[in-house]
């Protein structure tokens, strides 16, 4: 396996061996649920003293990333429960997030559909859709600016960040998954709209980065 899922490796910073890896390979042939980073208790398949992070377009948040997981090392190392880990890891990635220069710029607008305008990359699909405005969008800023753990993709049926009518892709994908994903959102909003409720696996919305608990789902679906 070495070959396969391996792109380049990062450093090694306390013990842990970092890498950049292919994870368009890995959600096809490992676990469909390994998004931006993983490590060994999400998914086993990954060594205990190494931590990997999803090569396409990881660089601009990887130094997140790595101090959140860090973070969480640490506090278990000193007896805190991995819930309490998180938590204390979650606390220090919003800090350091907002230490950004664009973001402190960002933050001073006011006017929502400006902020939109930077999240905002490519209306994707316009041809095909009348009543729905699919947008491909830049995830690093939504997981600054709205939620950390925000992966692959949302709509305004779940998240309330989302402005109505609008199905929103991470560019965290490759190109080869949006279709995927995009098939996901769309019959997940249609079901909603049509009032079947939306049941958050583990108590949160979407993708939980650190605790694995794989996406929301509809009930009964």
């Amino acid at each position: 396996m070495k070959k396969k899922p391996y792109l380049k490796k990062i450093s090694d910073i306390c013990g842990f061996h970092i890498w950049y890896v292919n994870g368009y390979w890995i959600r096809k042939y490992l676990d469909r649920a390994f998004t931006n980073f993983g490590y060994n208790r999400n998914f086993k398949f990954i060594p205990k003293d190494e931590f990997w992070i999803d090569n396409e377009h990881g660089k601009k948040e990887a130094h997140y990333f790595i101090d959140s997981f860090l973070t969480i090392q640490r506090f278990l190392a000193e007896g805190k429960s991995y819930e309490e880990a998180v938590r204390e890891a979650d606390k220090f990635e919003k800090r350091e997030r907002k230490k950004s220069k664009f973001l402190k710029k960002l933050k001073k607008i006011k006017v929502r559909e400006k902020i939109l305008e930077k999240i905002h990359k490519k209306r994707l699909f316009k041809k095909y859709t009348q009543e729905l405005n699919i947008w491909l969008i830049r995830g690093d800023l939504v997981r600054s600016l709205f939620d950390i753990d925000f992966t692959a993709g949302g709509h305004d049926k779940v998240y309330n960040f989302i402005p109505k009518k609008e199905i929103w892709i991470d560019d965290d994908l490759y190109k080869k998954e949006i279709p995927i994903v995009l098939i996901h959102e769309l019959h997940e909003r249609y079901l909603m709209s049509k009032g079947w409720p939306y049941e958050p696996i583990g108590g949160q919305k979407g993708f939980n980065r650190r605790k694995n608990s794989g996406v929301g789902t509809i009930q009964g679906a």
